[in-house]
């Protein structure tokens, strides 16, 4: 049974717990290693079947309690070597991870966690170090997909789109709030860039090209504080999808992740 809770998603600190019951990890570290601890005590969560933890790409907000989550948890850190490399020289991280938990991953290369989970990363297009996605298929037939921080739509997101039970996705920004808000130009440019982020429109439209019958539930993930707003970006969605024909709460849920909130936990059996 997939279980899913968000600790924090967008710049201020992102941080996942996938697990199928048997094994489970962690997708980022950027949130204090001490509310950490305490949501997954709260929530009820097993951090005995923890397997590692999968980091996506080497900006403050995803790494920036790598280290210590590591080290207090005893966690392998599985990224690309270009990655662990910028991590090594991330001025703003106190404490980095230890050499004996540093696992280098290759993108397209799948691997195993623990006994029932099976990853892959892939390539998105962001202006990080090294930047991927990963797609986690279970043992049990589910397939979780996470992808954030996207500059723009490619045959990977597409393909993983198509094959995704469950889709954690960008949505970073709305074009108009963007456009008339108080961003420097230069910070403008380099969001709506191919290598920044992907806007509420255009995850609608990759939503609306690749969805497809086994995608049971789509969170919206990495919302800008000053761009962006939940209930914008779920209308934006819904409204583009329903275009299509595909409804919102009918066809798969869709939720909107939230920046200082937790959310969650979603199993599966909530949803039946």
């Amino acid at each position: 049974m997939l279980q899913f809770v968000c600790f924090g998603s967008g710049s201020s600190g992102n941080c996942s717990y996938v697990s199928n019951g048997t094994d489970a990890v962690l997708i980022d570290a950027g949130i204090g290693i001490r509310r950490l601890k305490r949501y997954i005590r709260e929530y009820g969560l097993k951090t005995s079947i923890l397997r590692g933890v999968l980091i996506t790409h080497d900006h403050s907000d995803h790494i920036k309690a790598a280290g210590y989550v590591s080290n207090d948890l005893n966690l392998k850190v599985f990224t690309t070597a270009a990655v662990h490399e910028g991590m090594r020289h991330y001025y703003h991280t106190m404490r980095k991870v230890e050499a004996s938990h540093d696992v280098n991953i290759e993108k397209g290369v799948t691997f195993e966690l623990g006994t029932t989970l099976k990853v892959t990363a892939f390539p998105l297009p962001h202006d990080a170090t090294d930047n991927v996605g990963f797609c986690i298929e279970s043992a049990d037939g589910d397939t979780f997909c996470v992808m954030t921080d996207i500059g723009a739509p490619t045959e990977e997101v597409n393909a993983y789109i198509s094959k995704a039970n469950y889709l954690m996705i960008e949505a970073d920004f709305d074009v108009e709030m963007l456009k008339n808000g108080p961003y420097p130009q230069y910070l403008k440019k380099r969001i709506t860039s191919g290598t920044g982020h992907l806007s509420n429109d255009q995850t609608a439209q990759v939503l609306a090209d690749n969805f497809h019958e086994g995608l049971r539930h789509v969170w919206l993930c990495h919302l800008s504080e000053q761009n962006n707003h939940p209930e914008l970006a779920r209308k934006t969605v819904e409204q583009k999808l329903r275009q299509y024909g595909i409804i919102a709460g009918v066809d798969f849920e869709l939720d909107v992740l939230k920046r200082h909130v937790v959310s969650g936990p979603w199993t599966e059996e909530s949803e039946k």
